[in-house]
């Protein structure tokens, strides 16, 4: 199959995709795309949203519609980076023997990653960017295809642990989760009081997701659209000499390189979902809120005078 009829099946298969996603997360169609755009990019994504908006549903769904492995961690205040990655036992003969731990799947769910220490919060790193743990010296591939989908409450801060930079910048796309409309409310009270379940068909596999990624990469780009991706970031350092005043005004830190690297990256996932062989400079826009929001970090004027990330964002596309 060529590349360009790779890009024509995956376009097909993207509707299918959504349609049967459709059948249980009701609305919440930013979240769905960019999540699936993530996993096409080889990304992982924060979901940020309050209670009770389906965020783990809606993993779940994704895992079971893309036919992976899925596994759930809670993350608590008491959870330890054995929990997660698994550790070593005497077996029987007196031998150490490996039990591999939770991250040992396709799809990991960290459940309210925000709520485990530092310490805990950082076994994920390697995992994130390496796709592999170093456990007692000895070193352990992770299966492919792999995923981390965070979630964190925005509300409740109480007894949290905020992730740092370095961790937050390993997410590709920080996800807002909105309150659903009252017609899309009404369709979820309707689904979830009633005794019906909802069948749903995997239309991927593992491998074919791998290879979804390869032809994302081969997607060509033109220079203007690399230049653009990188002028944007570029104009959120605050120190940088193409900053605007609002930026100069209310950041403190801008996106850093890998920021660069993912606009371009998604931009051609989301132009090869919508059947366009090389991505454009609205491309870049489109992914470009999600991606940049937490990697840049506000000062305290913008916080007395409310001025939101996505505020500043906008005035720069």
């Amino acid at each position: 199959m060529s590349d360009v009829e790779a890009v024509n099946d995956l376009v097909k298969k993207y509707q299918s995709l959504q349609t049967e996603i459709g059948k249980v997360i009701i609305g919440q169609k930013d979240a769905v795309n960019f999540t699936l755009l993530s996993i096409f990019c080889g990304g992982h994504s924060l979901l940020i949203g309050v209670p009770g908006l389906a965020k783990t549903l809606l993993v779940n769904t994704v895992s079971d519609v893309l036919g992976l492995h899925f596994k759930r961690i809670q993350f608590t205040p008491d959870l330890m980076p054995s929990d997660i990655l698994g550790s070593e036992i005497l077996d029987q003969n007196r031998q150490f023997a490996f039990i591999k731990g939770p991250i040992f799947s396709n799809i990991i769910l960290a459940d309210e990653i925000n709520r485990t220490p530092p310490k805990t919060q950082a076994a994920l790193l390697e995992a994130m960017q390496e796709r592999s743990v170093t456990i007692s010296g000895n070193h352990y591939k992770l299966d492919l295809p792999f995923f981390v989908l965070a979630t964190q409450n925005p509300i409740e801060q109480e007894g949290t642990y905020p992730l740092p930079e370095a961790q937050l910048d390993r997410f590709m796309f920080s996800i807002n989760l909105e309150y659903p409309s009252f017609e899309e409310e009404v369709a979820v009270v309707f689904n979830t009081t009633s005794n019906q379940n909802q069948q749903l068909n995997a239309i991927f596999s593992g491998p074919e997701i791998i290879e979804i990624q390869q032809l994302i990469r081969k997607i060509p780009v033109t220079n203007n659209v690399v230049e653009y991706a990188v002028r944007l970031v570029g104009k959120t350092r605050p120190k940088s000499a193409e900053a605007t005043e609002m930026v100069k005004n209310y950041l403190d830190w801008g996106a850093g390189p890998r920021a660069s690297q993912n606009l371009v990256l998604a931009a051609k996932a989301h132009a090869a979902v919508r059947g366009k062989y090389s991505p454009d400079i609205e491309d870049v826009k489109a992914v470009a809120i999600p991606i940049l929001s937490h990697r840049i970090v506000k000062n305290y004027k913008a916080e007395a005078e409310g001025i939101t990330v996505s505020d500043i964002i906008n005035s720069l596309l």
